[in-house]
C-alpha cells in the first residue's frame, strides 16, 4: 500500500532513533536523500544514522557532511528503519535483511516506478529524483531545510536529472530548485564538482571505453563495457563511472544505451540501461530482475562477456 505524505510525516516525527539506508553505490540522489533526511530528523531531536553497504565516491566528498556516513549498522536499538532511493530491498546490499527482518517501523520513500513497496510504510512516487519527494515531505512537515540540507536535496535534483536535462524534468523540478537555493544551496559549486571537475584516471578510462563502443540492430543500440583489466591498470575505483553510460545515447541513431561494468572475479556484471523515450528500459531490466525507471533502469547479469552482451542485446531487440 502507497501512504500519503502526512502518514510518512507522523511516522518520521514518531521515531526516536532511526537508521537510513540507500543502494549499494550510492549516487548523489540517494546520498543527498539519505543524508538530507537524517540531518533533519536530527535537527528536530531524533537520533538518525546514515548507513551505506559501499564507501562513499571520493567525487562527493567536497561536501563534508559525506564524512559521517557509516558502513555497518551500529549495535544500537533503532525504533524505525527507512530506506531511501531503493527500488527493491535488495539494493540496499548486506543489509537487506537485517531490513526486512526488522520488527520497528520500517519506511520506504522512493521515486522507481518498479518499486514493489516493501516495507510497512512507504511513500513511492515516479519523479525525476528522490530528492524531489524529501523536498515535499520537509516542507509539508514544515521542516524549513537549512543550508547543508538544501545542497543535499540539491546534490539530488541536479544528478538525477542530468543537470536538468532529463525528459521527467517538469515544471515543478525547478520551483524545487528555486526553493533550494533560496534555502542556500549552491549549484555552481555541486555543477563543478559533479560535471567540470575528473580526475586523470576518469578522462583516459573514458577514453579507452567510448573507443571500444559496439553498435546493433540498425545502430538504434550502442553498448559500452568497463573491464577490471582498465580499472585495475588504471588505479580506478569503478564509482568513476558514473554517467558513462549516457554518452552512447547522444548518437543520432541510438534509441538505447547499455553500459556493462565488470565487476570482481569477472562473469558478472551490473548493468545500467538509458533510452532516449520511445523503448521502456525498465521492461528490459525488469526481465533481468533488474528495475528502475522508464528511461533508466538497471540491473546484473552473469556470464562471459560476450554472453551477456548477446543476452542483452537480444533482450533490448524485442522493445524495438
Amino acid at each position: 500500500m502507497n501512504n500519503t505524505i502526512p502518514e510518512i510525516i507522523e511516522k518520521l516525527e514518531g521515531c526516536k532513533k532511526c537508521a537510513i539506508f540507500c543502494h549499494a553505490r550510492p549516487d548523489g540522489d540517494a546520498l543527498g536523500s539519505g543524508l538530507a533526511l537524517r540531518r533533519e530528523l536530527q535537527l528536530h531531536g531524533k537520533e538518525a544514522d546514515m548507513i551505506v553497504e559501499s564507501d562513499v565516491p571520493e567525487k562527493f566528498m567536497f561536501m563534508p557532511v559525506m564524512n559521517e556516513v557509516k558502513h555497518e549498522i551500529p549495535p544500537e536499538k533503532y525504533d524505525t528503519f527507512i530506506s531511501v532511493d531503493s527500488a527493491d530491498v535488495k539494493r540496499i546490499g548486506k543489509f537487506d535483511e537485517a531490513y526486512s527482518k526488522f520488527r520497528g517501523t520500517t519506511i520506504n520513500i522512493d521515486h522507481h516506478v518498479s518499486n514493489p513497496q516493501y516495507a510497512k510504510y512507504n511513500y513511492v512516487r515516479e519523479c525525476c529524483a528522490c530528492c524531489d519527494i524529501l523536498t515535499d515531505i520537509f516542507r509539508e512537515a514544515g521542516w524549513t531545510p537549512d543550508e547543508v540540507t538544501a545542497n543535499l536535496l540539491m546534490l539530488g535534483l541536479i544528478t538525477d536529472s542530468g543537470n536538468f536535462t532529463h525528459s521527467d524534468v517538469n515544471e515543478k523540478t525547478y520551483i524545487d530548485a528555486g526553493y533550494l537555493r533560496a534555502c542556500g544551496a549552491d549549484p555552481h559549486e555541486i555543477n563543478y564538482n559533479m560535471y567540470d571537475k575528473q580526475a586523470k584516471e576518469r578522462a583516459v578510462l573514458y577514453g579507452r571505453v567510448m573507443s571500444d563502443m559496439r553498435f546493433f540492430c540498425d545502430n538504434k543500440v550502442a553498448l559500452i563495457v568497463i573491464r577490471n583489466k582498465d580499472l585495475e591498470e588504471l588505479g580506478a575505483d569503478r564509482s568513476i563511472t558514473e554517467g558513462y553510460v549516457d554518452f552512447p545515447l547522444t548518437v543520432d541513431t541510438v534509441e538505447v544505451a547499455i553500459s556493462m561494468l565488470e565487476q570482481e572475479g569477472g562473469n558478472d556484471y551490473k548493468v545500467s540501461f538509458r533510452s532516449k523515450g520511445r523503448v521502456n528500459v525498465n521492461e528490459v531490466a525488469c526481465s533481468f530482475n533488474g528495475g528502475g525507471h522508464v528511461l533508466a533502469s538497471g540491473c546484473e547479469v552473469f556470464g562471459t562477456e560476450e554472453q551477456c552482451i548477446k543476452k542483452l542485446v537480444d533482450a533490448v531487440s524485442k522493445v524495438l
